[in-house]
């Protein structure tokens, strides 16, 4: 079975979002057009205490973007984003949810951030996104969303690691560059780890 991951399309990384992505609601249109070809629709949710310490202003004197040490992990500081009941953590209005098989929130424990829908950062809890997906039979993935260089990165190579095979839809994503080429250095990593780079309108010929 194949399935469809839907990274973190949330108010936050849109557009006026705490944690704007560029151009980020180019995204859910093309969402839209795609879970209709899928039995399974995954959407992951970043779901933070308002005390997450990824967070910069949980930190004295700290700015977005600095990186710290956070219980043995490099750590870069953000804005508070997807504070959990928050409008800015749902789900866009725009993106079909009637569509949406289920939902997996992370970014839940205060000391470590998640970036990737299956684990945290230091792999040390699942999401529990891995065994459901494992459950239903699926053995194909495509995953998009926001953002490429952070969440969609790291949510595909977990799920090429976990064995499924493993696609980025490229024209789904965007990525925050926070140094400009992060966008297209993240896809080049992708595709050394073996994960196959896709347009949208090849996904219909591959599920």
């Amino acid at each position: 079975m194949n399935a469809v991951i839907l990274v973190d399309l949330q108010y936050d990384f849109c557009q006026h979002g705490a944690l704007e992505v560029p151009d980020a609601n180019a995204v859910i249109p093309v969402a839209n057009s795609l879970m209709p070809h899928f039995e399974l629709v995954i959407a992951t949710q970043d779901w933070h205490p308002a005390n997450h310490k990824s967070f910069a202003a949980n930190h004295l004197f700290r700015q977005p973007g600095q990186v710290i040490d956070l219980n043995g992990l490099a750590q870069i500081l953000w804005p508070i984003h997807c504070v959990q009941g928050s409008y800015g953590a749902e789900l866009v209005d725009e993106l079909d949810q009637s569509q949406i098989t289920k939902i997996f929130q992370k970014g839940t424990d205060i000391e470590i951030d998640s970036y990737s829908g299956f684990f945290d950062n230091g792999h040390r809890k699942a999401t529990g996104l891995g065994d459901y997906l494992k459950e239903k039979g699926v053995t194909t993935v495509f995953v998009l969303g926001l953002a490429l260089d952070y969440c969609v990165k790291f949510t595909a190579l977990d799920a090429q690691a976990l064995g499924f095979k493993t696609y980025l839809v490229q024209d789904a994503c965007r990525a925050v560059n926070m140094q400009a080429e992060d966008g297209k250095n993240a896809i080049a990593e992708l595709k050394a780890k073996g994960i196959e780079i896709v347009d949208s309108q090849d996904v219909v010929n591959l599920v």
